[in-house]
């Protein structure tokens, strides 16, 4: 025999609904549906305005992002070029340097640098040292322009000074400067040079330690080879002269490179670019304008499909609240019927406790005269001739009848609706005696009790409810009983039927679905389940789990 999953084949639940007044569903649906669907339909468009806002503010961003970036590309780009066009000519000047000192370091440099080194910058050097002011100052001026005077006077420095004159001619070297490794100007083509002190200057303390260091700056007026030229932008580079074949820095060379031309084509290669710069930056406004109106028009239908949405779904769902509304008037009735059956049904219960309490009091009765007549011929015995042995044995047996009477009414009127640690016999036993005293169960409930069940940890109350509702809806003979199961305990409610007829469900008992549903409710709450089985659907297993707690008894 198979079985079912306690969901499949569910009977739907009528509950009982007091009589009241008829709900009116369409009129107030009608009413809170327009406003919903008129502040939903208002707060769309404002939704979309602000969204086409927020499309223009993005549009405006992402064109001023591309407008500083681009500006910014080509400040990069000169930047660039610039320090490029630096380093290519630092490169230039050192070879134009190694070139001259191939030709003039070892015959005329070299010799001048040596004969310099007697003259002392000490003295020249303490008046800076001295005191800060202007006067001092200029009195540090023309003393190392003395030294220049002694330098000048050298014996061959007019000749180098023609050599040197006639190598760098023609190129675009405007000034040479030659420094000994204390950073002074022993040699300048520009003679007002020669003599300064250029100990301090960043550029030659660069190139004393063996690196090139290089600056552009543009003059107004420059000396140069060729005399006084104006408005002219030159790369001045300190280059470190190295001893032939040794890594030693022997002395320091400054050159003045005019570049000028190719810093004139860096920036009309810079203006060409912020052209096209501008060219692109109006492009990107009228995309980021077109854009726009086409987010406009996509927003407009948008809204319009929106609106014939919400119409269409306002009518349908009119359609379905209308539909609504004739079903509950339906289910009025329904309940209204479901009322009565329930009335119905607490009449029978109050049926079967009335005639329990008769049957019970009548039982009782008798067992107590039994008692009482039981009781004078033992306080006689020599009148009836009966053994007291067996009078007392007789008035333990009616004791016990009347104790298991009192017991099962109290088992089945304790009121526990609280979880408890309990053994289901004790309670199907109670309901079952119960509804031996119910008209409509033509022969006793048979009750089997198991042996060796767990403690289970349900609601005595929800049990006895679930009992109560399951047995009335069994016909023929019924058969409960209890055993172990892997969850815990199974409660197993049979019919057996002697005929087909016994078997069908009678015309007078249409709470069954109701009853079925109530119980399949609160087995769940306990923590079980509920399978129907047989193929009318005779036979009920409830399977209730075991208590796993450690304060649980065994």
């Amino acid at each position: 025999m198979s079985f079912g999953a306690n969901q499949a084949g569910k009977p739907s639940l009528s509950s009982v609904m007091p009589n009241r007044s008829r709900f009116r569903l369409l009129r107030y649906f009608t009413m809170a549906g327009l406003a919903s669907f008129l502040i939903v339909g208002i707060a769309l468009y404002l939704l979309e305005e602000r969204e086409l806002a927020f499309f223009k503010q993005v549009q405006q961003g992402q064109s001023k992002f591309f407008r500083d970036a681009q500006a910014e590309l080509a400040i990069e780009t000169e930047q660039t070029a610039r320090k490029n066009l630096v380093t290519a000519q630092e490169i230039a000047n050192v070879n134009l340097t190694q070139l001259f000192a191939n030709a003039l370091w070892e015959s005329d440099f070299a010799p001048l640098v040596k004969r310099v080194q007697p003259i002392s910058l000490d003295r020249c050097r303490a008046m800076a040292e001295k005191t800060a002011t202007s006067a001092a100052t200029d009195a540090r001026q023309e003393c190392f322009a003395e030294l220049g005077l002694k330098i000048r006077s050298q014996p061959g420095f007019a000749a180098l000074d023609r050599r040197a004159i006639a190598v760098m001619r023609n190129s675009n070297v405007f000034k040479i400067k030659v420094f000994d490794l204390r950073g002074f100007t022993v040699y300048s083509s520009d003679h007002r040079n020669i003599g300064e002190d250029k100990a301090a200057n960043a550029g030659w303390r660069s190139a004393a330690t063996g690196k090139a260091a290089s600056e552009l700056t543009h003059r107004n007026q420059f000396s140069s080879f060729e005399g006084i030229v104006e408005h002219r932008d030159l790369l001045s580079s300190y280059i470190p002269m190295r001893r032939h074949g040794s890594q030693e820095v022997v002395g320091v060379f400054e050159i003045y490179a005019d570049v000028t031309p190719m810093l004139e084509q860096v920036k009309t290669s810079s203006a060409q670019l912020a052209g096209l710069v501008a060219a692109n930056q109006g492009k990107v406004e009228q995309a980021s304008k077109h854009n726009v109106e086409i987010v406009a028009a996509n927003a407009s239908s948008v809204l319009n499909i929106v609106g014939a949405l919400l119409v269409l779904l306002f009518v349908t769902l009119l359609y379905i609240v209308k539909r609504g509304q004739d079903i509950i008037d339906e289910q009025m009735q329904v309940r209204e019927q479901a009322a009565a059956r329930e009335r119905l049904w607490h009449r029978e219960k109050m049926a079967a406790m009335s005639t329990m309490a008769a049957n019970v009091s009548h039982e009782t009765g008798n067992a107590l005269t039994v008692i009482a007549s039981l009781a004078e011929e033992l306080a006689d015995p020599q009148l009836t001739g009966k053994d007291p042995a067996d009078v007392a044995r007789e008035i333990r047996e009616q004791s016990r009848r009347v104790f298991q009477m009192t017991r099962q009414i109290n088992a089945f009127a304790a009121a526990s609706d609280q979880p408890e640690f309990a053994n289901v016999n004790p309670l199907i036993e109670a309901v079952c005696y119960f509804f031996s005293f119910d008209r409509r169960f033509r022969s006793p409930i048979e009750f089997h009790p198991g042996e060796n069940l767990p403690w289970c940890d349900l609601i005595p109350d929800y049990l006895k409810e679930v009992l109560m509702n399951l047995l009335p809806t069994r016909h023929g003979h019924i058969v409960v009983d209890t055993a172990p199961c892997s969850k815990g305990v199974r409660i197993r409610i049979r019919s057996e039927a002697a005929t087909a007829a016994a078997t069908s469900p009678p015309e007078d008992d249409p709470l069954s679905a109701d009853r079925l549903e109530i119980a399949i409710r609160r087995v769940g709450d306990m923590g079980g389940s509920v399978a129907l089985g047989g193929t009318d659907g005779e036979l009920i297993e409830i399977e209730l789990p075991a208590c796993m707690r450690e304060d649980s008894p065994h």
